[in-house]
């Protein structure tokens, strides 16, 4: 190979992993806008921790235990712990750990809104070092499932499955937030403050997964990095068709949150196969994805699992479902394979994470207190407020006046 092809591939790689880096600002906007001003600046945190200690977590040891020197059976790499100044693989560490950060964010606005942010330090480490790179190893790491001819191209399974399902995990282990169930257990709306920022943070993503679907050709000379741009296209774009349409048969309203959401489950679901599936074929993937999604969705909330931004349906189902289309959709799998490969993902992704929750959960607790919650996490945990100009006295006994001239808790006055 010519030194004109190395860096041609070489700046192909990291450009793509920097725009894959750059959704972790999308993940911020969207799971900020999902939830109520008053954690605003607690998910502006968990986002940069997601990052900071996941890429230093990853470069410690998680790169090792997917991509070292030997395999452990198929399991697990081992060797080449701490990555050091290696720079003949600079490029693909790089690479992967923006994938691995991706993973670990998925779980942040699952649990939003009620999570200590020091359990979120402590469990952090344990999916970018531990329970994400292990998968990886299975799948691009020359591990069994590789062997056994699972196909998952860019991450539908491997990134976003697994950080669908341990935030399943989560949100079991921590509970629904106060208010977000009656006396009965129906579900109550609690809306997010600012759909403009979802949406924004939605773009951003939908930007940013041109480097994750054509980035993952690792190379750009002789690799055919428009068919997966163009699939990552039309699926988004089916996708918010998908769960537009889907939820407004449910709802009578051509929902906004759900629509945007479907952008990101068209995305999520044609990232297996992105490089396989045809064009008019990526169209139905992404479509079928938007709509399960809502289902999803609707699904969970009613048997009691609290996701404010729907993470886990995004990215947990519609995960599942872009493992599946690949099967369906191209002749690159077997649908048995891939089941098989989604199944040992799920179980390693729930068992592991669950317990990982459980066991902070207690020792330090996973939950912050009651009137912490009330008040906002960016008061409780932080002491400071994202949007200091609006929102009122962090006292819950503390009274306010509303238009009808009848009395709220500080809780419901305030932005968000």
């Amino acid at each position: 190979m010519g030194e004109i092809t190395i860096a041609i591939n070489e700046v192909w790689l990291v450009m793509a992993a920097i725009l894959v880096m750059f959704m972790q600002a999308g993940f911020a906007l969207v799971e900020a806008g999902f939830t109520q001003a008053k954690h605003a600046g607690n998910i502006i945190m968990k986002n940069v921790m997601d990052f900071s200690v996941g890429g230093l977590t990853y470069w410690a040891f998680g790169f090792a235990l997917a991509y070292g020197g030997s395999s452990l059976g198929g399991f697990l790499a081992y060797g080449e712990v701490f990555f050091f100044d290696d720079s003949t693989r600079a490029s693909e560490w790089f690479f992967q750990v923006v994938f691995a950060a991706t993973a670990a964010t998925i779980i942040s606005g699952a649990v939003a809104g009620r999570v200590k942010f020091t359990s979120y330090l402590l469990y952090t480490p344990f999916i970018t070092g531990l329970i994400y790179p292990i998968v990886t190893h299975w799948v691009w790491g020359g591990g069994w499932l590789s062997e056994l001819g699972f196909v998952d191209f860019a991450g539908s399974g491997v990134v976003h499955m697994l950080g669908g399902v341990a935030a399943l995990a989560g949100a079991l282990v921590v509970g629904p937030r106060l208010g977000k169930y009656d006396e009965s257990g129906k579900p109550l709306a609690i809306p997010g403050h600012s759909l403009t920022l979802g949406a924004l943070g939605v773009f951003i993503l939908w930007f940013g997964w041109y480097g994750f679907n054509a980035g993952s050709t690792l190379a750009a000379v002789g690799q055919d990095i428009a068919h997966p741009a163009v699939t990552t296209t039309l699926a988004a774009g089916a996708g918010a068709l998908g769960a537009m349409f889907t939820a407004w048969a449910v709802t009578g309203k051509p929902d906004v949150g759900y629509t945007i959401n479907g952008v990101l489950a068209g995305l999520v679901g044609i990232t297996a196969g992105t490089a396989a599936i045809g064009f008019g074929l990526s169209i139905v993937t992404g479509f079928i994805a938007g709509a399960l999604m809502v289902g999803s969705v609707i699904l969970l909330e009613r048997r009691g699992v609290d996701d404010p931004v729907g993470a886990i349906s995004v990215h947990g189902t519609a995960g599942l479902w872009g493992v599946i289309a690949v099967a369906l959709f191209s002749g690159e799998a077997a649908l048995g394979i891939q089941l098989i490969g989604a199944g040992a993902i799920i179980l390693w992704a729930f068992v592991t994470s669950f317990a990982v929750f459980k066991a902070i959960d207690l020792t330090v607790g996973m939950r912050v207190a009651k009137e912490e919650e009330l008040a906002g996490l960016d008061i409780s945990e932080h002491g400071s407020d994202a949007y200091p100009e609006f929102v009122f006295q962090h006292e819950v006994v503390d009274l306010r006046m509303n238009g009808n001239g009848s009395h709220q808790t500080e809780d419901t006055v305030q932005a968000g």
